[in-house]
């Protein structure tokens, strides 16, 4: 008898799992229907059920993926969901894992568009006071758009005709279809980076709502205002307006219209230089005549504050006050002169008897001197006596040496002491 293989519940499960995830058509689908049961988890997963008439399935849409949503869906919503089809093996319940929600049609597109537009809104994406003004002379503009519409057509043939020089660059995306936000944010990104370019216009022609949906994502309008230089949105026609072109920092009506926004004519530009040169010059000689003025008044003002015209001041100033020094001396001599004669005469008679008691007090003084002189003790018959060759005087017999002299007063004479004297 033959044996049954029996499985184990996990097996199973792992079974089906792999066949579901081997199956193309069900590793990437779209899937439309109605909302249901919609539950947001704290961890920011969506739980929620898509149902048509007649059945339903259950969905998840992870964090990472929900955060990409430009709206908040809510049951009863009809929307189109991308994805893949597999198994919750811990439960055995197939389900689908989406990583795209889109609402469906143009009711619901409006709808995702006003949602969108309120959440950017909030968040200050759109204020006037981030929006950065144009330059006014772009040198080179990157143009991101298709590569085979009209649009690169009619921006190169209006901006050439504006301005011949001007430099443009194709960053070629899709403008349309599934996948094409993302290539025309990728755009964005690459073309505020290339060099030079200071300028980025991003746009495609006219459309249906659902034609102009990728430049209603949520990824469009955040690489446009993260672009590091100004940029132009010009989608569609006049009357088309897109999230874009609230994120960018202008909007053109078309892009014809953007290559005139962007582009100076350079006929104007010629012109416009032509009259700043004018002013300039004007600007310039008013200046110089200014600057005359000016050196002449301080030319005027340093001959005023010269050291040399003050040094002259000062010098007369130094003579006129000599002169009258010198005046009111001679008034002031001429005054104290009969003064000056009385004490004249009172200094001379001073002098005069001061010179007579000084002239009396030096001959006695003298007389005295006279008295006691050497000489004068020599004359009343008294003899000196020194060493001969010396005029060291002898004092006593002991220290008489062998040859003396005697000192009279009229001369002198040698003697020798003898031997036993």
């Amino acid at each position: 008898m033959e044996q049954d293989y029996i499985l184990t519940v996990s097996a199973l499960n792992d079974y089906v799992a792999a066949g579901l995830r081997a199956d193309p058509l069900l590793s990437s689908l779209r899937l439309r229907g109605q909302m249901s049961g919609f539950k947001p988890a704290a961890s920011g997963h969506w739980y929620f059920t898509l149902k048509d008439a007649e059945s339903a399935i259950d969905c998840v849409m992870f964090r990472t993926q929900a955060m990409r949503v430009s709206f908040r869906p809510k049951n009863g919503d009809d929307v189109i969901v991308h994805g893949s089809v597999g198994l919750y093996t811990a439960s055995g319940r197939y389900q689908m894992y989406c990583d795209s929600m889109r609402m469906e049609g143009v009711g619901s597109l409006w709808r995702q568009f006003e949602a969108l537009k309120e959440k950017l809104q909030a968040e200050g994406l759109f204020d006037a006071a981030r929006k950065r003004p144009l330059p006014k002379y772009p040198r080179k503009i990157a143009v991101v758009t298709s590569e085979s519409g009209a649009v690169w057509h009619d921006i190169r043939h209006v901006a050439y005709a504006r301005d011949p020089q001007i430099q443009l660059e194709l960053v070629p995306v899709p403008v349309q279809g599934e996948g094409a936000a993302e290539q025309i944010a990728e755009g964005l990104f690459l073309a505020g980076r290339l060099p030079g370019v200071d300028l980025v216009i991003v746009g495609r022609g006219g459309g249906s709502m659902e034609d102009l949906w990728c430049f209603n994502e949520e990824c469009v309008a955040r690489a446009i205002a993260a672009c590091p230089v100004p940029v132009i949105s010009a989608v569609g026609h006049e009357t088309d307006f897109t999230i874009a072109d609230f994120a960018a920092d202008a909007r053109a009506a078309t892009p014809s219209n953007a290559a005139e926004m962007a582009v100076p004519e350079k006929v104007n530009v010629i012109a416009e230089v032509q009259q700043l040169r004018s002013r300039l010059a004007q600007a310039m000689v008013q200046i110089v005549q200014a600057e005359k003025l000016r050196l002449q008044a301080c030319v005027q003002l340093l001959a005023q504050l010269s050291p040399a015209a003050d040094l002259r001041e000062k010098l007369a100033a130094a003579r006129q006050l000599q002169l009258r020094l010198d005046s009111a001396a001679r008034k002031y001599l001429q005054s104290r002169m009969p003064e000056q004669a009385m004490l004249a005469l009172r200094l001379e008679s001073s002098a005069s008897a001061l010179l007579e008691r000084r002239d009396h007090q030096l001959r006695q003084v003298c007389a005295r001197l006279e008295a006691i002189s050497p000489q004068r003790v020599l004359e009343r018959g008294y003899a000196m006596v020194t060493a001969d060759g010396t005029d060291a005087i002898v004092t006593s017999a002991g220290a008489a040496p062998k040859r003396m002299r005697l000192h009279f007063a009229d001369g002198t004479v040698p003697v020798v002491k003898e031997d036993g004297e």
